[in-house]
This record gives C-alpha cells, sequence and structure tokens, in this order.
C-alpha cells in the first residue's frame, strides 16, 4: 500500500527542523484540508502524513509553516520575513507506491526533490 512520508533539513544550522508545522490538503476544485502535523527531533514526521483508504491518486499541497519554525528556531528575519509559508504541489499517480516528498530549508530559499 502507498504511503505519503516527509521530512525537513535546515541547511543554515545543518540539523533537522524540529517543530514546524506541516498542513496536507488535497486539491481537487474545492480544496480539502486533510491534516496538520508537527516535525519530530529528526524533523520528521511520526508516521506516514497519508496512507491506507486515505492514500488516492490526485493533486496534494504540503504547506511547510517555514517563517514560524525560523523565527521560533532564533533566525534574524525581516518584517516580513522572505519565507513564510512554503507551498509544495505535487501529483500522486500510483496509489501503491511510496511519494516521499523532503524540504531543505534556509530563510532564504528552499528546494525539495521526490525522494525514496
Amino acid at each position: 500500500m502507498g504511503r505519503l512520508t516527509t521530512h525537513v533539513l535546515d541547511t543554515m544550522s545543518g540539523s533537522p527542523a524540529a517543530g514546524l508545522k506541516i498542513d496536507l490538503w488535497r486539491l481537487s476544485g474545492e480544496d480539502v484540508h486533510l491534516k496538520s502535523v508537527t516535525t519530530n527531533s529528526d524533523g520528521r514526521v511520526d508516521g506516514p502524513i497519508l496512507e491506507g483508504d486515505e492514500f488516492r491518486v490526485g493533486n496534494y499541497e504540503l504547506r511547510f509553516h517555514a517563517g514560524d519554525y525560523l523565527r521560533n528556531s532564533g533566525s534574524k528575519l525581516p518584517d516580513p520575513a522572505f519565507l513564510d509559508i512554503v507551498p509544495i504541489r505535487f501529483g500522486i499517480a500510483d496509489a501503491g507506491s511510496h511519494y516521499h516528498v523532503p524540504l531543505l530549508l534556509s530563510p532564504y530559499g528552499y528546494s525539495t526533490y521526490r525522494g525514496s
């Protein structure tokens, strides 16, 4: 059965991004908020964000609350911050696969990829 996972690395500090809130949305004409999770001390979420019958083919968005995390971690940010909520839209084409969507984050940039 397929599943969705993520992790977040703070590239400025060189450590996992602990305590970062993430919202998951299903995008289907009328967007539906599926759940909110928070990263643990390893920058990961405890278990898959989506799995089982909820894991379906379709378009999704993870919204990483980067600005709150960066402020709470002691980063000196301008007001307003350059990055606040980082949205990553992606598609799930195979409900039997593992989709891993990591985020590499700093106060002025980010990158992502489909991991394993």
